[in-house]
């Protein structure tokens, strides 16, 4: 009976020093996350909208969107972030669109689980490049081969899921702030 005292009074104290200790580890890096993650999107900001000097973010029916502005202080496009379910887990992107909200000026990853060298190709320019001053009222489709028409995006060769995950929540996306935009701004 001694012996099991002893063993629960260890174990308590062990979980106790434990708990305490990944609670301070917690109300440490907490801050360097969130910071971290205000710097991600703030870089993505400027990848998708490159003519951009500053930008404001405006909360919209719940959704934040990035009201950007070129050197005179015109507003220069609209960033957003956009996710939904890839190939292994859920992508997370943001996307550039011009002011009148008709052509997409460019798209990043924010966060991706895809297979590495295959899906985790959406992250690369030859990819991403391909929306670069498509149509963004009528959204994009993917192709298995070169591109013929406006809007094809073509898909990246052994990672067709992630390719379509991409176009899928691009188009989503750009549905929700075209509408959003158009009965709130």
């Amino acid at each position: 009976m001694k012996q099991i005292m002893k063993m629960v009074l260890v174990l308590t104290v062990l979980g106790l020093v434990s708990g305490l200790v990944l609670s301070l580890v917690s109300n440490y890096a907490t801050p360097i996350i969130n910071e971290n993650n205000r710097e991600a999107i703030k870089e993505a900001i400027f990848y998708v909208l490159p003519k951009t000097e500053d930008y404001e973010v405006k909360t919209i029916e719940g959704k934040d969107i990035y009201v950007t502005r070129d050197s005179e202080g015109q507003v220069n496009g609209y960033a957003f972030t956009a996710s939904g379910s890839g190939y292994q887990g859920t992508i997370e992107l943001m996307v550039g669109v011009n002011s009148n909200l008709e052509e997409i000026q460019g798209i990043q990853v924010l966060d991706s689980s895809e297979t590495p060298g295959l899906g985790g190709k959406i992250r690369g320019g030859n990819f991403k490049n391909q929306f670069r001053g498509e149509d963004a009222s009528g959204g994009v489709s993917l192709v298995k081969s070169a591109p013929t028409e406006p809007g094809e995006i073509e898909a990246i060769t052994g990672a067709t899921i992630s390719s379509k995950a991409v176009v899928d929540i691009i188009n989503k996306g750009l549905d929700q702030v075209q509408e959003i935009m158009g009965s709130g701004e």
